[in-house]
């Protein structure tokens, strides 16, 4: 294999190409060339660009109804313009400045000794304080009919463990930054500087002890490894210096049978990390996360402080504007309700049922090539095939809003600070109370303005969000090749999920349930080890994928595309050039050294300009499409070409 293939996706230096040679840059090479990140943006491209689309139409309304209220007409929607408002009112705030964080600062300045910390750990977790453990409430994964437990350690400040390497130059240099930033905020507040310095140094060596211990973003991709169930009595004895019955029973008001572990190692270690001697560093890891995680909902000059880091990490140039800043943050906390405006407004009904349709298509065509597999038996066929219809098909916004935001209510008189607060804890609350309640199967997992598409295990549902459907995904004006290649991939790509290494391991009502033979399961195994194999150290940007980390999405992009080429070819005005040059289009990416650095680390997703070549490679049609020889750089030897559904 040519293992080097668009490894120019994300260089300056990138230049049309032959499609023998490399397919995403003989289709996006001129406007990789020319193309430009937005300032205040870390990357620019297919997604990105639908989504700034969305960004200005939605801001457009949003300033159209803040400044007349008349013209809304749902309550919902009104306390969202009022957050918007609030957000944007930039005089007001600063008239709070520092003030309404003071009072949970000195919560935690109030803890004295690590006793403290335990009789306050149901508290400071209901108010959403960083602990060194937690809980949360999600579906049991063995019986999704249910709400269970979940039991989580501390994350770190850095995006992974690899950051943390002792070579990582990018890490030491972010590092350096968030502690001159946390430092600077700590002052802020009225820290005198040698004080706050003090406090960040402890703070980074509490964050330090974690890096050995957490997961890596490799080991968390591994999705079913988060569920070891353990009997409450044996979790409440792994800790001497916390008091871990109360933390739960407080929380969730009942005593459960079992919680579920998601870092076995973590609460294996938890009395190396929490104790006496380690108080002092925990209570200021404590105070610099949560200062630094709500510093952007103080004031201008606090965001701005903040800021200053999280353009390190990312790379942009500059941060968003007030304006943008306020309504991303309000369509972040009222999600549903403006998904639903979105998706009403620029979407409706009829787009509605017309995707669905194109959904059904495609689920159908995928049900005929689990028919004709030429490597499961029928037995676990017949199973797949009753997982797949079963499949639950969320498009465009839910029918109807989740019953919280009725809960939402803003005071613009108050600080934003004090609003927010408010509402995250209306939200950890219904979060907490679910574990009383059913598994919700209604609940959408994305909202109607988010360009995305997504598979739930656990509900095994797919869930096409409004915006996504939208060119060059999906346009009347496309072909239907060029549909295919585009939202016809996606589509199919979120089905290929229920069918991926994670996915597989879930049935028809998303239990985790051994559903294959033994066979059949073992030669699955032995395909996803070559999709491994496939990407594992392709050279990219300074950096090397990792096969393992990416290797759910690549077994979904494979399915995906070979499911999309099937349906595409199922109709007349079929064009096997437009449906490839439409594929490698809507993968068109440039981002910024830092977040290439970050996702090669962190995102479970290959780089852009890989997927749009190496799924390609492995499509024999693409060889004829494109007359690609051996010696081209597309070319991939037959007997490398990995397809597995």
């Amino acid at each position: 294999m040519n293992k080097v293939i668009g490894g120019a996706g994300d260089m300056v230096d990138a230049k049309p190409a032959d499609y023998k040679d490399n397919l995403y840059l003989a289709v996006n090479g001129a406007w990789q060339e020319n193309a430009e990140i937005p300032a205040d943006k870390s990357r620019t491209g297919g997604f990105s660009d639908l989504d700034e689309g969305v960004e200005k139409t939605l801001m457009k309304d949003f300033h159209e109804f803040a400044n007349n209220e008349n013209e809304i007409n749902d309550d919902l929607m009104l306390q969202a313009i009022k957050l918007y408002r609030l957000a944007n009112n930039v005089d007001h705030l600063s008239k709070f400045h520092q003030q309404p964080i003071l009072k949970d600062i000195q919560r935690i300045n109030d803890l004295e000794s690590l006793k403290d910390l335990s009789d306050n750990l149901a508290d400071l977790s209901k108010d959403g304080f960083p602990l060194p453990i937690d809980i949360g409430i999600e579906a049991d994964m063995k019986d999704t009919s249910k709400n269970v437990v979940y039991v989580q350690g501390a994350s770190l400040i850095l995006p992974d463990k690899t950051y943390y390497d002792e070579d990582n130059e990018s890490g030491k240099q972010l590092l350096a930054k968030y502690a001159e930033v946390a430092g600077r905020l700590l002052s802020m507040i009225g820290y005198k500087l040698d004080d706050a310095k003090v406090i960040v140094e402890k703070a980074l060596s509490f964050d330090k002890s974690l890096v050995p211990i957490v997961k890596s973003s490799e080991e968390w991709a591994d999705y079913t490894k988060v569920y070891n169930p353990m009997d409450f009595s044996d979790f409440v004895a792994k800790s001497n210096n916390l008091d871990l019955r109360s933390l739960v029973v407080d929380l969730i008001n009942d005593t459960p049978e079992k919680v579920i572990i998601e870092e076995p190692r973590y609460l294996d270690n938890l009395g190396k990390l929490v104790n006496d001697e380690t108080f002092e560093n925990i209570k200021a890891w404590m105070m610099v996360k949560f200062l630094t995680g709500n510093a952007s909902i103080l004031d201008e000059e606090f965001r701005q402080t903040i800021g200053e880091y999280n353009l390190a990490l990312s790379g942009a140039k500059e941060l968003k504007n007030r304006t943008k800043y306020a309504y991303n943050f309000a369509a972040g906390m009222f999600s549903e309700v403006v998904g639903v405006y979105y998706g009403k407004k620029y979407f409706g009904e009829k787009a509605k049922e017309d995707v669905r349709s194109m959904v059904k298509k495609m689920i159908s065509i995928y049900e005929q090539r689990l028919s004709n597999n030429n490597w499961l038996s029928e037995d676990t066929k017949k199973k797949a095939i009753v997982k797949l219809d079963k499949i639950v098909i969320k498009v465009g916004y839910p029918d109807k809003i989740d019953d919280i935001y009725s809960k939402f209510e803003i005071n613009e008189n108050d600080s934003l600070y004090d609003n927010v607060s408010r509402l995250r804890k209306i939200i950890t609350q219904n979060s907490l109370d679910q574990y009383h309640k059913p598994v919700d199967r209604t609940k959408w997992l994305m909202p109607g303005h988010m360009v995305n598409a997504c598979y739930d295990p656990s509900r095994n549902d797919i869930t096409f969000p409004a915006a996504i459907l939208q060119a060059p995904f999906y346009s009347l004006n496309q072909t239907s090749s060029e549909n295919f290649g585009g939202i016809g991939a996606v589509i199919a790509h979120e089905i290929s999920h229920a069918f991926d290494n994670n996915g597989a391991q879930f049935d028809e009502y998303g239990n985790m349930n051994n559903w294959w033979t033994k066979e059949d399961y073992a030669k699955f195994k032995t395909l996803t080890q070559k999709m491994i194999s496939e990407f594992d150290g392709i050279p990219y940007a300074n950096g090397k994928v990792n096969g393992t980390l990416v290797v759910s999405e690549n077994v979904a992009d494979v399915g995906g595309l070979r499911c999309a080429l099937e349906a595409a070819k199922s109709e007349s005005d079929f064009d096997v050039k437009k449906f490839f040059i439409n594929w490698a289009r809507v993968w068109r990416n440039k981002s910024t050294k830092q977040l290439t650095e970050m996702f090669l680390s962190i995102d479970v997703h290959s780089p852009a300009p890989l997927r749009a070549n190496v799924m390609a490679q492995n499509m024999d049609e693409f060889y004829d499409a494109f007359d690609v020889k051996s010696g081209d750089g597309m070319w991939l030897d037959k007997e490398q070409r990995v397809n597995i559904w």
